[in-house]
């Protein structure tokens, strides 16, 4: 396998210092973690939910970044030339697949997108040209496939259905996530003097309706994710990121438990609280981040892995499944908070081009 075996998930991992956090990871646990990821990474590279669940692009790759933040480079590589074999004609994937089988032929805007995120990544980890120019072809596919769906406002609408209709609907995460994705892919365009300008343009169009226009969405607002991914993304910095995320802070996180899925029920997850910390730590609230992920160390496993969640009114584990992706979460956000250069530069936002906005755009703008 190019860029050598993938690790197995019982032997030694020697962790970076960028993992280790006091109060959150030591050494021995931020090592395990990173097992409990390998443990679940299949032959073929694919990177499961846990074992005999489904794997998802999106969450495939968050899990192969923090397998690079560790060192584990091979692991990722292979998780990425899991997606460059399972790419569909028309540059997608699809939504879920099950032992490499599809399970889910919808195709979703944000886990096709992601997957540029995770290579320029991997890139300022391993500084891999030869690697890079392989995969590029795959990037620039899925980010045409990507672009086919964006419409007239900017937006980009969720998915493609099975049937290859198209739903007249953008969702806010999603497209906080894809406007981030778009920023890294003309990032790797620029690193391999592929000019991209119609990308740059998307990236410019799309930024701007995550940044001011919430009407453009369908409302999911009691969902967390809505609140902090236009900041996670890179849309929102300074007083503006600031502003959004003192707004909702109270109805999302709860004291020493972690961050709500969903605003009205009693159910903290882990995936989320990392990811808030990691919008934290990228608007310079790096002591609250740290507070969030100490918060959730009650969902840790022995194993390393964490749970997905935990009712808090019951006092239960749920749902019980130890997900790749949670754990990928919450190494990415205490790299960046260990200052790991391919984190921070990814999602601190400042050194990724930042595309163009049109005539339209411009005029609001002034």
């Amino acid at each position: 396998m190019t860029g050598g075996r993938v690790t197995g998930g019982t032997g030694p991992v020697a962790v970076p210092d960028v993992l280790v956090l006091p109060g959150v990871l030591d050494p021995g646990q931020a090592a395990a973690t990173v097992r409990s990821i390998l443990a679940e990474q299949r032959a073929d590279g694919g990177i499961p939910w846990f074992t005999g669940g489904h794997l998802d692009p999106w969450d495939h790759t968050e899990a192969a970044m923090a397998l690079d933040v560790a060192g584990e480079h091979a692991a990722a590589e292979a998780a990425y030339r899991w997606l460059m074999r399972h790419q569909n004609p028309d540059g997608s994937w699809y939504s879920a697949y099950t032992d490499g089988v599809p399970t889910d032929r919808n195709r979703e805007s944000n886990f096709c997108a992601y997957i540029a995120v995770g290579v320029w990544h991997h890139h300022l980890a391993t500084g891999d040209d030869t690697f890079l120019e392989q995969v590029w072809p795959t990037v620039s596919r899925a980010v045409e496939f990507v672009l086919d769906l964006q419409r007239a406002d900017g937006t980009v609408a969720w998915r493609r259905d099975e049937d290859g209709g198209v739903p007249d609907e953008a969702l806010l995460t999603g497209c906080a996530s894809v406007h981030h994705a778009l920023r890294c892919a003309l990032a790797i365009a620029e690193c391999l003097e592929e000019p991209q300008p119609d990308w740059e343009l998307a990236a410019g169009r799309l930024g701007h309706a995550v940044a001011g226009h919430p009407e453009a969405f369908l409302d999911k607002d009691r969902y967390s994710m809505d609140w902090y991914y236009p900041v996670l993304g890179t849309a929102l910095r300074g007083a503006a990121a600031e502003e959004r995320i003192r707004r909702d802070w109270d109805r999302f996180v709860v004291p020493g438990l972690g961050v709500r899925c969903v605003s009205d029920r009693p159910w903290v997850t882990g995936g989320e609280s990392a990811e808030l910390a990691l919008a934290l730590w990228a608007v310079g609230e790096s002591d609250r981040a740290v507070e969030i992920l100490r918060s959730i160390q009650h969902l840790r496993h022995e194993d390393g892995g964490y749970w997905t969640g935990y009712v808090f009114e019951d006092d239960a584990v749920w749902p019980e499944e130890r997900t790749t992706w949670t754990a990928g979460a919450l190494l990415l956000a205490v790299a960046a908070l260990g200052g790991d250069e391919a984190t921070t530069t990814v999602f601190g936002g400042a050194l990724l081009p930042t595309g163009l906005a049109d005539e339209c755009c411009a005029a609001e703008a002034r």
